[in-house]
């Protein structure tokens, strides 16, 4: 593990939030990088068998997302220092490789226009803090300066995490807190399987 005190900047005016201190860099490396990896792979590994898009990173794409200036990483570091959280996100949309940055260009023109539109690539969590309000602290430490902007964001959640896990419905909880917000789904795609007999 790594045992460092705090080696970004501090992430917002709520950069100490619950139990967790939070910081943003551009580029993490390793160490700290691979020890994200394991935590990405035992969260969204299983993933692999559940739903019919590709959701997991290869780790070649994992450690692009980590040494791309582009994409902001939010870190949470328990209170003795060590790393135990982290979300991506990025007004860069073309470094996000699954979507269409012409799609938000087209039905966000305004947004567009002043830079405000960003995307939420994805967030872990260590399993022992999951069920302690990390989800809650490390959005409010996201979206305080994206509300203070009036941007907008996109994300993506898979069937499973949203029937499965509610992540959804969580996520539209904690963003109701926030006076003049709108949230909607923008699109869905439909898999099928034909099998003949």
């Amino acid at each position: 593990m790594v045992t460092s005190t705090y080696p970004g900047q501090l992430a917002s005016e709520v950069a100490h939030t619950g139990h967790w201190q939070f910081t943003c860099e551009t580029v993490v490396t390793d160490p700290l990088a691979a020890q994200f990896y394991e935590l990405y792979e035992l969260t969204f590994g299983p993933l692999r068998s559940r739903s019919v898009a590709r959701q997991v990173l290869t780790k070649s794409e994992f450690y692009t997302q980590m040494s791309d200036p582009r994409v902001d990483k939010y870190i949470a570091w328990s209170d003795d220092g060590e790393p135990v959280g982290i979300t991506t996100l990025t007004k860069h949309l073309e470094s996000v490789p699954w979507i269409s940055p012409e799609y938000f260009a087209a039905h966000y023109p305004d947004h567009w226009a002043r830079h405000a539109v960003y995307y939420l690539g994805f967030t872990l969590a260590h399993p022992s803090i999951r069920q302690h309000g990390f989800l809650e602290a490390i959005i409010q430490v996201g979206m305080n300066p994206l509300a203070a902007e009036r941007a907008v964001m996109g994300y993506d959640v898979c069937a499973y995490n949203n029937t499965a896990l509610g992540f959804t419905e969580r996520i539209n909880e904690i963003l109701e807190r926030y006076p003049l917000v709108q949230l909607a789904a923008v699109d869905t795609q439909v898999y099928y399987a034909v099998r003949f007999l």
